[in-house]
């Protein structure tokens, strides 16, 4: 048998050292990643200690499993932040810790901090970033702070006034459904398939100026945004698939893929129109023909807007934002509609108190529709809609994960590199900070602002918010004043995904008032 040698290889004696050299630098490379990982993570359990954490399930599991994406899971969060009210440590495996903040005097040193020392945690948003790109909810550093001033005359009120009309029209749309399925009496109806219908309804209107009738009909990008957030609220429970590469071989990647393609799609063709538009028409043209319309829409503003040297943002940018806000958009709104309408339906002396109030404000006027001016007019409405985002916050929790050591008001330390979770579920019910936390009271006292945050808070903070007030107040205040919402024979089971759901729907029953 012939025999191996340096020779037959072509590395003589002096050839040979050069490749052990090689060999020398990356072990000893590796070895030097290793005990520096070590050093950190052993340092880090050891500054973590002043954390309290729960009973493991095991040294291997840590304490994944022990808070469930289920109703039983929300029960144990609540007894957690019950025994931890300031917050506590998890594992997530044998080498991830996690810690939970549920108290707004411990939230503040994390919340407030600026985006570049607590940007949001990579792990837990990486599944959205081939869909929605470097969009608000995803990028980080100065193209983020760039992004975030460009955008923010967007929400500004004079950019939203208009768009009451839109949200009066799409609710209609709704009701008139609802008159037909109650046509002998009362409909059950799953709010959250209707009403997530007719918020993305209104977006494509407010974003994009396009009307798909898809609170009647299919429609292709319609179907394509519910499934993708089904598949990565889906990939999240499937460890395995983390790994994009194993993702993509899927049945599941695959879907993903074309619903991400036929998006991006549908967006790049109106922004290329659009620009077509503006050289040929001009920009003051444009505005004035705009005004005239009253309709300044999404993709216009983000079209327009310039930074502070002049530049504009380029069409992957202007994808990116407007699909992340029909995104943050859509079933944000439709989760705090459904839970409120919930508790309005549970608390029937106050869904009669807020339907006065709505009759009192539109009672000599025709069409009964709510305006820019009626929404400061709907104190016990808005009261009610404030206690339900507390008792069910649509985002359930936000995480951040710590650039530089954070230093609590309590004199603790988050170490740099450890991920952060912020429980607005767990502040919003946490007994050290609320009188009644698991009641429903609309004038529960609270003498913290950071006690709720359900648009979260700080310089992160949800940058749509009075766009998602304006319009849950026009859907709330026509269906009271329209219909009577009755609680179903089934209580829901909460479930926590990307937006706080309810397991199987969210049932009601709707009568019509004459």
């Amino acid at each position: 048998m012939p025999q191996l040698s340096l020779s037959s290889l072509g590395l003589w004696p002096m050839a040979a050292s050069p490749w052990l050299l090689l060999l020398l630098v990356g072990a000893s490379w590796l070895l030097a990643r290793i005990l520096a990982w070590t050093y950190t993570f052993y340092d880090n359990c050891r500054r973590l200690r002043c954390f309290p954490q729960p009973l493991k399930r095991n040294w291997f599991l840590g304490h994944l499993g022990l808070v469930t994406p289920t109703e039983q899971g929300m029960r144990v969060l609540t007894q957690l932040v019950a025994t931890y009210p300031q917050g506590f440590k998890v594992w997530m495996g044998p080498i991830f810790p996690v810690i939970r903040f549920c108290h707004p005097n411990i939230i503040r040193s994390v919340i407030n901090a600026s985006a570049a020392i607590v940007p949001k945690d990579k792990v837990f948003y990486s599944f959205l970033k081939p869909w929605l790109g470097d969009g608000l909810l995803l990028s980080a550093g100065e193209k983020w702070s760039r992004h975030r001033r460009m955008l923010t005359p967007a929400f500004h009120f004079n950019i939203l006034k208009p768009y009451m009309k839109i949200f009066n029209e799409s609710v209609n749309i709704m009701h008139a459904k609802w008159q037909l399925l109650a046509s002998e009496g009362s409909a059950r109806l799953d709010m959250f398939e209707h009403i997530s219908l007719m918020t993305l309804d209104s977006l494509q209107k407010c974003v994009f100026s396009f009307d798909s009738h898809c609170q009647e009909k299919p429609s292709e990008y319609i179907a394509a945004i519910l499934e993708l957030s089904a598949l990565v609220t889906k990939r999240h429970q499937q460890i395995l698939l983390y790994i994009d590469f194993l993702y993509y071989l899927t049945h599941d990647g695959q879907r993903f893929r074309r619903a991400c393609r036929l998006v991006h799609d549908f967006t790049d063709a109106v922004i290329q129109e659009r620009r077509r538009t503006l050289p040929s028409q001009g920009v003051d043209d444009f505005l004035q023909a705009k005004a005239k319309s009253k309709t300044l829409d999404f993709i216009d503003v983000l079209l327009l807007s310039k930074d502070e040297d002049g530049k504009k943002l380029s069409d992957e940018d202007i994808r990116a934002e407007a699909d992340t806000f029909m995104f943050e958009g859509h079933d944000t709104t439709a989760s705090g509609l459904s839970w409120v309408l919930y508790h309005l339906a549970k608390h029937p002396e106050y869904q009669e108190r807020c339907r006065q109030e709505v009759q009192e404000l539109l009672k000599d006027r025709e069409p009964k529709e709510i305006e820019w001016d009626d929404l400061a007019h709907l104190p016990f409405l808005t009261m009610c809609m404030k206690e339900s985002l507390r008792l069910h916050p649509p985002v359930p929790a936000v995480s951040r994960c710590c650039t530089q050591d954070i230093v609590l008001p309590d004199g603790r330390v988050i170490p740099k590199g450890i991920i952060c979770l912020i429980s607005v579920f767990g502040t919003h019910h946490n007994p050290a900070v609320w009188p009644d936390p698991e009641g429903f009271d609309q004038e529960n006292p609270t003498s913290s602002p950071l006690a709720f945050i359900p648009f979260s808070a700080g310089p992160r903070n949800c940058i749509g918010q009075a766009f998602a007030m304006a319009e849950m107040k026009v859907v709330l205040g026509l269906t009271l004043l329209r219909f009577r919402v009755l609680p179903d024979h089934t209580e829901p089971r909460r479930k926590p995904e990307l937006v706080l759901r309810a397991e199987g729907g969210l049932w009601l029953r709707v009568e019509p008032l004459s």
